[in-house]
């Protein structure tokens, strides 16, 4: 018996005490702070994304952050008419095509994490994800045979660039680039200067659990509360929290999407050396950082290495670190969050030291 159950967002936000192309018009005047927001929810990329702006009077840079999502969803998502990132997969083996700044970049910085992650990250897994299909209605576990044929076209090695072009050539054929681990935290990147562009001083963005607070929150005028969530439960519930300002919050877990076959729970996270999804003991990673496309590369890369040689690649990276939940209901810390995170007492979860 085959079940696939996708749940909701694996972070959630709380804010204590209170509540087309990039925009043309020049960059507008920051105005007063508001516990009252300016917001919107809309179904994008195929999850919720919110925008919420504490500053007062910015309708208009609601909209260009909305503007901004669209345009680039566009671009970038696949099986969809206009993706510049399908034309890339459908003239694989072909010849290069040239792409807009935005998908070049993207490409480019996908490309940086396929390599500094020794493998873990690959934008060339297409093959395979297109191949489980975890998370459409179709999803189904492939026989071990179609697996081994798919996996001899995930090679990150085998996408080449020319930057004078600015063309993205795959040099084999059926390969297809998947730049999902990585496309929303960019695309939020992009959000947020949008709205900085536009003004806007205080906001909280949230595009299918990449969050990043923008500034003071209103209510204190010094960092967010973000809460973390449980990933076994239903959006809202947190296990703990954490004070952050100017910072990006995402969440990979394998309780996101994922298909059930028998007994066994195959995660949407796919291991590019082996083609199938990974399998340890970690059941939720959070990573804290700058700029969101790095916490998105960063929480799939470091699923693939468990939580030891996960805990230790995020320790060396500059202005990251990370909360790790385990299987047995375990949360460890990286050392930049050590005195920061508050475990709630009644989260039927334990804090506990890598030893």
């Amino acid at each position: 018996m085959k079940k696939i159950v996708t749940s909701l967002l694996a972070i959630c936000m709380f804010i204590l005490g209170g509540c087309s192309t990039q925009s043309s018009r020049p960059a507008k005047q920051e105005t007063k702070l508001t516990t009252q927001p300016t917001q919107d929810t809309q179904f994008l990329m195929g999850t919720v994304c919110t925008i919420k702006i504490y500053n007062k009077k910015k309708t208009l840079a609601l909209e260009d952050g909305f503007d901004r999502i669209k345009q680039l969803a566009d671009k970038i998502t696949v099986n969809q008419k206009g993706s510049e990132v399908d034309k890339i997969n459908e003239y694989a083996g072909k010849k290069p095509v040239k792409v807009s700044k935005d998908v070049y970049n993207l490409c480019k910085i996908a490309y940086d994490y396929s390599e500094n992650s020794d493998g873990s990250f690959d934008m060339a897994i297409g093959p395979i994800t297109s191949l489980w299909r975890i998370g459409f209605p179709d999803a189904h576990k492939p026989t071990a045979s179609q697996i081994d044929k798919q996996l001899k076209l995930v090679n990150y090695h085998d996408v080449h660039f020319n930057d004078k072009n600015r063309t993205v050539y795959l040099s084999k054929k059926g390969m297809k680039l998947d730049l999902g681990g990585i496309a929303k935290g960019y695309i939020t990147d992009q959000v947020k200067k949008t709205l900085v562009k536009d003004g806007v001083t205080s906001a909280i963005i949230d595009l299918g659990g990449n969050v990043y607070v923008l500034g003071p929150s209103p209510t204190n005028h010094s960092n967010w509360t973000v809460g973390i969530q449980d990933p076994k439960k239903s959006r809202g519930t947190a296990i703990g929290s954490i004070p952050e300002m100017n910072k990006t919050v995402v969440t990979s877990g394998i309780y996101e999407r994922y298909l059930k076959v028998g007994n066994t729970i195959y995660s949407h996270l796919m291991n590019p050396k082996t083609g199938y999804p990974y399998q340890n003991n970690i059941m939720g990673v959070t990573i804290v950082t700058t700029n969101s496309v790095d916490g998105d590369a960063l929480s799939t890369a470091t699923y693939d290495k468990g939580l030891v040689k996960g805990f230790n690649y995020i320790e060396k990276k500059k202005n990251t670190d990370a909360i790790f939940i385990t299987k047995n209901k375990k949360v460890y810390v990286t050392s930049g969050l050590k005195n920061k995170f508050k475990l709630f007492k009644d989260s039927g979860y334990k804090l506990t030291q890598l030893k």
